[in-house]
């Protein structure tokens, strides 16, 4: 796909001497002065959409709340073409230029991936709006798919797929993400178990490499790029179309919360639910610490088979698991459901006078978590700090990390959510970038804290971050074999240890793929090559 040269050989050198990353000493250095970049830009650059050079401060930050980066310019496509151009104009600057470029989708990374330092951010939902999603629905020689713009928000897909009585497979918790930025990293939620993450069910993806060129990729055809830019965390192309798989979609949705005081009946009865073929739709759990009147708090209505023992249930001072689930279905099966859950929730183990049953729309259900973000917003206590550590736990290691966190580090409180729920990846296409543990079931534990800017106390952001080194610590001496999800380290020594033997493939991708390394420096993978040589 890429013809090679002196010049590759050149910074395959520059990139494996690596770097280290200092949030503190980023160098403002560019090797065209910036005045001259400037100019060289809007002089040269011939597009269909807007380069701005001006209000350009919300490219420099995101949901994470803790890096500012500010780019030099911000890309607003109305085309292919325009990130096409862009990315090889840049490209053929070569070594006398630092310019970088990330593509943002609606801003959502942790720890600035999404942010280009004096480059060019490229506002993917602004390619959306240019282009429409296409169904094929009724296309007899392939299942059902949308073809759509990977700045498209998942939650409008569903809502147009929903017309057509048809909607995607698998989700994350949280919708009001684009598709490009979910398929660069995975797209976990509770369907997982079942569908694989979003990167299983995407058939064919357009793909702007590092040079520029643009790529259709599917399986079968230019498989390599294809599965490299699933989980690939930007590092080899810009995903700007992809093929979505569909399925017809249910109407309503019976939602579950149960609880347990013990762990390992708590796992049993999720490992066992992903076992199953035969089960329920979904499948997530939560850790509770010492949380107030836990039973009054739901967010539905309880059906208590012991209202008595309901009114004594404490759950100050204790470590408590919630399962969540749902069983989905369509309003002609109203008269059946009830039976179904009933005879589902008949082999868990969980405490009943706990159960916490609920009757929602779809749509209701998958776009639960909006519904917090708007109270959130409302208070002033969404755009705050969010250190969240995402890991990724072997099944065989899950109780040792359970005794270990939720038993000595997190003992009185948590900052946030903490979720907790296995998947089985024997399902998943295990081609992709994404890396895993070892094993074919782990655990998702995610720690979704929110800093306090004004706090010293323990939910100040400082705290917070010490605390998620503690675990990681742990995570580390207690040899528990964990990866992240969403990950971020800072140098380049780390990276290779958390890809492991996957290393080699990801660095030789990144030499045919974006070779000078332009392409989503916010991850702080490769650092990009400068005429030093």
């Amino acid at each position: 796909m890429l013809k090679h040269s002196n010049l590759i050989i050149k910074i395959l050198i520059a990139l494996i001497l690596g770097y280290t990353f200092d949030k503190n000493k980023i160098s403002s250095t560019t090797y065209l002065p910036s005045h001259e970049t400037i100019t060289s830009l809007m002089t040269n650059l011939k597009l269909d959409g807007e380069l701005s050079f001006h209000n350009i401060h919300h490219a420099s930050k995101d949901f994470g709340n803790q890096f500012r980066f500010l780019p030099l310019a911000v890309l607003y496509p109305n085309s292919v073409s325009d990130i096409s151009t862009l990315v090889n104009y840049i490209f053929q600057m070569g070594l006398t230029s630092d310019v970088t470029i990330a593509p943002r989708g609606h801003g959502h990374s942790l720890e600035g991936q999404a942010q280009a330092h004096q480059g060019v951010v490229i506002n993917m939902e602004s390619l959306a709006k240019s282009q429409e999603m296409r169904f094929h629905i009724d296309d007899n020689t392939s299942p059902p798919f949308v073809d759509v713009s990977a700045g498209e928000l998942w939650i409008n897909i569903l809502h147009e797929s929903l017309k057509l009585g048809f909607a995607p497979k698998s989700w994350t918790d949280y919708l009001h993400l684009t598709v490009g930025g979910t398929l660069s990293n995975a797209g976990i939620s509770g369907q997982a178990f079942r569908h694989g993450p979003q990167i299983n069910n995407v058939h064919q993806l357009q793909v702007v490499t590092g040079t520029g060129e643009v790529v259709t990729c599917t399986k079968e055809t230019n498989s390599d790029l294809f599965h490299g830019v699933l989980g690939g965390l930007g590092q080899f192309g810009i995903i700007t179309r992809a093929h979505i798989s569909l399925e017809p979609a249910p109407e309503m949705v019976k939602w579950i919360k149960v609880l347990y005081l013990d762990f390992a009946t708590f796992t049993k009865d999720q490992e066992q639910l992903i076992s199953s073929n035969n089960s329920f739709d979904y499948v997530e759990g939560f850790v509770l610490i010492n949380r107030t009147g836990l039973l009054n708090n739901w967010r539905s209505s309880i059906k208590n088979k012991d209202p008595v023992r309901a009114r004594r249930f404490v759950s100050e001072g204790k470590t408590i698991f919630c399962l969540e689930i749902a069983k989905y279905f369509k309003k002609e099966d109203v008269h059946t459901i009830d039976q179904k859950v009933e005879n589902l929730l008949s082999k868990l183990n969980y405490n009943e006078f706990t159960l916490s049953i609920s009757e929602v729309s779809y749509v209701e259900f998958l776009d639960r978590v909006h519904v917090s973000e708007l109270k959130l917003q409302e208070k002033g206590l969404w755009d705050v700090p969010h250190p969240w550590l995402n890991l990724l736990v072997p099944k065989s290691k899950i109780h040792k990390f359970a005794d270990e966190i939720f038993g000595k580090i997190l003992t009185d409180s948590s900052n946030g959510p903490i979720l907790i729920y296995p998947v089985d990846k024997s399902r998943w296409n295990t081609k992709t970038s994404m890396v895993t543990p070892n094993e074919n079931v782990f655990y998702l534990v995610a720690f979704l804290s929110s800093a306090m800017p004004s706090s010293t106390g323990s939910d100040s952001l400082e705290n917070i971050l010490s605390q998620n080194k503690k675990i990681l610590e742990v995570c580390e001496t207690a040899s528990l074999e964990t990866k992240q999800y969403l990950p971020h380290y800072n140098t380049q020594e780390e990276w290779k240890k958390h890809f492991g033997s996957q290393w080699e493939v990801f660095v030789g991708r990144k030499y045919l793929y974006d070779p000078l390394a332009i392409l989503t420096p916010g991850q702080r993978i490769f650092q990009k090559a400068v005429n030093f040589l």
